[in-house]
């Protein structure tokens, strides 16, 4: 055995941010790796707890660009049931429509990127072209593209007419055949499907085990989405199709994220369609002591926020736990074993953010 280290990062041509893994290599299979993180700490956590909670919205959507809506939400979330605090039913439908379009644009980007890392460019630019009306109607709903400060402590900023709603619908037509076209690419035996099919393999035990969340539990047959189990916003209901893969692979992530996009445009219609009239934003009460321990299902898996409260409007204490983070230990368990040119689709098809990681 002729054991040598591979040293990734903290900065590559293939990693997006700034991070560093090791590989340890037996010629070409990986025995081992090492992930290190820590080059973007920002101190979002300190910001938070030194901030009136509503200035903390906006802060906390500065956590991760892709998901910055999640974020919002999870804070805000975790602030109303924290201190009983009701949220109107037409907001808890809206925020639906902005959490959905914000999942649709991130796991286009997300497969796109896949398709880009199997060198698969033609089909990384047609998903990326048809992933631009999300982003539209992300901008002609809330006057943003990426951090929408559309979701507010007891409701939303900003409300849906008839013809927002119209011309959102309009749209997912076009949306509908971009997640076909998408699965069609993974069909056996074509390009795609070829290059990733059985690399990175994971079971749910293993999952289970390394704590895993998001498409590395689902892919490998762990039914786990906070959508389904604890369901917020408006989810319980529109009711919720928890999407699952078995083989635990590379291909098996991707085909979640696809079949995500599906149910992701079958809520917003029924969110849009089913939309009551009435207010937006709920009345706010005073705080006082307490602690409470908020989730939501963001695109990459369980995002958590645990606030501990006192009687001022700046919170004590506040800790997020993101979903890139939780799969670090199942990153490891996947790479051991595979050759190091698949390193790349398997570090890429955890969707990892830095970002949210390092705060």
């Amino acid at each position: 055995m002729c054991l040598a280290e591979v040293n990734i990062g903290p900065y590559h041509p293939f990693l997006l941010e700034p991070w560093k893994v090791d590989l340890v290599t037996d010629g070409d299979i990986i025995t081992d790796a090492r992930v290190t993180t820590g080059y973007v700490h920002r101190g979002i956590e300190k910001l938070l707890s030194t901030n009136p909670y509503l200035r903390g919205i906006h802060i906390s959507e500065r956590v991760c660009g892709i998901c910055s809506t999640v974020h919002s939400h999870t804070f805000s979330d975790t602030v109303e049931k924290m201190f009983n605090a009701e949220v109107p039913t037409r907001a808890k439908y809206i925020r639906v429509v902005l959490l959905e379009l914000e999942r649709l644009h991130s796991h286009y980007l997300t497969i796109g990127l896949m398709a880009h890392a199997c060198h698969q460019d033609s089909l990384f630019s047609e998903i990326m072209r048809g992933r631009e009306p999300v982003m539209s109607l992300m901008e002609n709903i809330t006057g943003n593209r990426v951090n929408l400060s559309a979701i507010t402590i007891g409701g939303v900023r900003r409300d849906i007419s008839p013809k927002m709603a119209n011309m959102t619908k309009d749209n997912l037509p076009g949306l509908w055949g971009l997640s076909e076209r998408i699965l069609d690419s993974l069909d056996d035996g074509t390009p795609l499907s070829e290059s990733i099919k059985g690399v990175g393999r994971i079971d749910g035990e293993a999952a289970m085990r390394c704590g895993g969340v998001g498409q590395t539990l689902r892919a490998a047959g762990i039914s786990h989405d906070i959508r389904d189990i604890d369901p917020y916003a408006a989810y319980r209901d529109l009711g919720f199709h928890v999407t699952l893969q078995n083989s635990g692979d590379v291909l098996a992530r991707t085909m979640v994220r696809t079949g995500e996009t599906f149910e992701s445009i079958r809520l917003i219609e029924a969110a849009l369609d089913g939309m009551p009239d009435g207010p937006i934003l709920g009345e706010l009460p005073e705080p006082f002591e307490t602690e409470y321990l908020g989730r939501s299902e963001a695109p990459r898996g369980e995002v958590a926020y645990y606030f501990k409260a006192n009687k001022t409007n700046i919170p004590e204490r506040v800790k997020i736990r993101t979903p890139t983070f939780a799969n670090h230990c199942a990153l490891v368990e996947m790479l051991r074993g595979q050759e190091t040119k698949n390193a790349q689709k398997i570090i890429e098809s955890i969707d990892p953010c830095l970002s949210c990681t390092d705060r």
